[in-house]
Order: C-alpha cells, then structure tokens, then sequence
C-alpha cells in the first residue's frame, strides 16, 4: 500500500491523486516470495490480517516502551529492561522492513514510497542513538504505520474517503496556494502596521515578532505572550480576529467543494475498486463477483 500518487490539474475531470496498490510494487508469480507477499501485502488473506494485526500489536508496543522510557522514574529503574525491548523491537522492524523488499519484484519503488520511508524511519533512529544520542525520541513516529489498520479491518468506506480527500487536496492545491499567499499578504501589512502602532515599548520589536503576533490572533490561537495596549493596536487586533473566523473557513469550502464534485464523478460511472479472493490470494474480481475466477472460492 502506497501513498504516492500523480498529482492533478485544477480542472474538473482532469487526473488526479490516486494511492498506488501494493501491485504496483510487483506481485512475484510463484514460490517462497509469492508466499511472503501474500501474507505481507495482502490484508484480505487470513494470514496477511494476522500478520497486519500483529505487526500493529508490535508497533503500539514500541511506542509504549518509547513514553514509558521518557519518563525518568521508569527509566531510572527499568532502563536495561526498556532498552532490551527497543532493541528487540527494532530488530523485528527491521527483518519485517528487509522481508517487504525481498518479497516484491520492484524493492526501490517501494523503499521510495511513503509507506516505504516510514518502515525506514521506524528502525533508523534506534541506530542513529548509537552516534547521536538522544534521537532515540524520534521513533515515535512508528505511529505513522499504524495507517495500515485501515487494511486490517477492511474499512473500506474510510479508506475511499481517504482517498477523495487527497484528490480534493491535489485539485484544489491551486486554490489554496492562492489563499494562503493572501492570508501572508495580510499577515505582512496587518504585523508591519501593529509595529508602527504598538512600537518595541509594548513587545512589538521587529516586523517579524508583529507578523508572528498577526498569526497567532488571525487564527484565533492567542497565546497572550504579545498583547495590544493602545486604543488603535485594540481595534486592530479586534478586526483580525473577526476576520480569522473567516479566514478559516475558506479552505474547508474548497475542499468540500471538490470533494462534492468529485463524488458526483464517481457517481456517474467511475469504476469501483476490485476485490482480493481470501482462499488463493488472487486480485481483480468485480465488487459484486461471489466466487473466485481463479479457485472458486467464495468470496468474503
């Protein structure tokens, strides 16, 4: 499963953000690598739900090593403990991260895919501590895998989602591109004027620290660690947090807009996605298909 896709054109109808399929990595026709692609990339298998479930099992077990070793009683006292099951969960990371390579016909568009640069990431930083101590905190970002549930479970109304909205994002990238280059505009004039009116007497001392604090109030964060005290800076302030209201809600509507387009689309004849026999492992059955084309297998 891949996150990659070839982006889109701002026109209605033109191609869009599609994930690739763990085919695309290339299915090996026959033989142990056949057997191990099956029960790696093939969450519809009884063996491949297994193998998702448990490597999902294992990562939130790492992650859990990882917080409770932050903690400095638990580290303190379990430091040998914590760190023998990282190292064993690394391990097992990386075997799984060497068998998905070995197991497709085509290993670097997978390595370069994003699910392919997550598994990389997850054991990376256990090795990199080795030299640079301290970036052992990074594993956390194993909890990125854990998209794969999405498989597991058979989500499927999650998983089209999913994908709507990375086409909408990519047809509509334009769009937002634009707005957030008006939003910086704003930004820009509505921070160097806070500046002049404010001055470094009351925190405002750059045009940088006034845009950082445009920001902030323009969408409705308020930290409070740079305030108005002038009459003038107040009212300032005041229109721009009216205006981060609306502000706010203009990339929504162009999202759901193409979302909305888009589901038209799929409406009026775009092809639905094909189904996986859970007996043999074989793909591209039509979604109303109960038996297997291949075994004839009834199909879950």
């Amino acid at each position: 499963m891949n996150d990659e896709g070839d982006e889109g054109d701002d026109r209605a109808g033109a191609p869009a953000y599609v994930p690739q399929s763990p085919a695309a990595f290339g299915k090996p026709p026959h033989g142990l690598r056949r057997r191990m692609y099956d029960v790696i990339f093939e969450a519809d298998t009884p063996a491949g739900r297994r193998f998702d479930i448990a490597l999902v099992v294992a990562i939130l077990a790492s992650i859990l090593v990882v917080v409770l070793d932050s903690v400095p009683a638990l580290h303190r006292d379990h430091a040998d403990l914590l760190n023998a099951l990282e190292w064993g969960f690394t391990a097992l990371f990386t075997a799984e991260y060497a068998a998905r390579l070995a197991c497709v016909q085509r290993p670097w568009r997978y390595a370069t895919g994003f699910y392919g640069a997550i598994d990389l990431l997850a054991v990376l930083p256990s090795y990199f501590s080795l030299l640079m101590p301290g970036t052992e905190l990074l594993l956390d970002i194993r909890i990125l895998r854990l998209l794969r549930v999405f498989r597991i479970f058979k989500l499927t109304l999650y998983v089209e989602e999913y994908t709507r909205l990375g086409e909408a994002l990519s047809a509509s990238r334009r769009k937002i591109m634009v707005f957030l280059s008006v939003v910086l505009m704003a930004i820009l004039i509505l921070g160097t004027v806070m500046y002049v009116v404010e001055g470094p007497r009351n925190g405002y001392t750059s045009i940088p620290v006034a845009m950082y604090w445009a920001t902030v109030t323009m969408t409705t964060v308020g930290y409070g660690d740079i305030t108005p005290h002038t009459n003038l800076g107040k009212a300032i302030a005041s229109f721009m947090m009216l205006l981060g209201w609306g502000i706010l809600a203009v990339p929504t509507g162009i999202v759901t807009a193409e979302m909305t387009l888009r589901r038209g689309d799929r409406r009026q004849g775009a092809p639905r996605p094909a189904r996986t026999c859970g007996a043999c492992g074989s793909g591209g059955h039509e979604t109303d298909a109960r038996f297997c084309k291949d075994c004839g297998a009834a199909l879950s």
